[in-house]
């Protein structure tokens, strides 16, 4: 339960939520958009009271009973909804984030100019670990009458820096 606790409180599925939430929101003034405003004004160029009414074409059937209904003017009503919605997407979403990208790619790449603090490598901490270890056995070694062994680089050929290791 505790998962699943932090799973709901993460911030992006709280964020996809609310992004699906507004979504069909939008979808559903832009669905109204079409259809109570491009369909009426479409419609009255085909002479049809909606553009689900125009452009029908009946196709008779096999049996010869009632024909078929082929309604172009509702796939022709569903693709402007489409071209609407993404052209509201690609306004209000995908040009101001991508100006944004840009504005802060010019800025990271104005920073790499200025010197930066360089971590510091495997090998660079491994020395420094191996040096204070000696220290401390040396200071050790010094306080109780015995030496600590020699421990060699790890760089020196022929040995892995552990006394009594051979190379692999």
């Amino acid at each position: 339960m505790k998962g699943f606790k932090e799973f709901i409180l993460r911030g992006n599925v709280i964020d996809l939520a609310v992004a699906v939430v507004i979504g069909a929101a939008f979808t559903a003034i832009v669905t109204s958009l079409v259809t109570n405003i491009f369909n009426p004004l479409i419609g009255a160029l085909f002479n049809a009271s909606m553009l689900d009414d125009a452009l029908k074409v009946d196709i008779p059937t096999v049996g010869g009973g009632k024909p078929a209904t082929l309604l172009f003017g509702a796939v022709l009503g569903s693709a402007i909804n489409f071209i609407i919605i993404a052209a509201v997407v690609y306004f209000c979403l995908v040009l101001p984030v991508n100006s944004l990208l840009k504005r802060s790619f010019a800025k990271q790449k104005a920073d790499e100019g200025k010197p930066q603090e360089v971590p510091p490598t495997d090998v660079e901490i491994l020395s420094e670990i191996r040096d204070l270890l000696r220290a401390q056995n040396t200071s050790l070694g010094d306080t109780h009458g015995s030496h600590a062994a020699p421990v060699a680089p790890p760089t020196a050929t022929g040995t892995t820096g552990v006394p009594g290791m051979p190379s692999a």
